[in-house]
């Protein structure tokens, strides 16, 4: 196997490497923006149902009696 070869060889493994990771972090700057929408529509949503109860402590942010 001549070097140019190796090299040849070395440099397709490369870009196809390149390729694979370029194709994951594509997949994963989507779903960090799903995530970052669902976040963002859940605060809303605890934001508005803190609202309707006009200030009243809800169950699950109680302190526990041992307290």
């Amino acid at each position: 196997m001549t070097d140019v070869t190796a090299l040849t060889e070395h440099l397709a493994h490369l870009t196809r490497m390149l390729d694979d990771l370029s194709d994951v972090v594509a997949r994963q700057d989507r779903e960090i923006d799903r995530l970052t929408r669902k976040v963002e529509m859940l605060t809303l949503r605890e934001a508005e149902r803190e609202a309707q109860n006009s200030g009243a402590v809800v169950l699950g942010d109680e302190r526990p009696p041992h307290y």
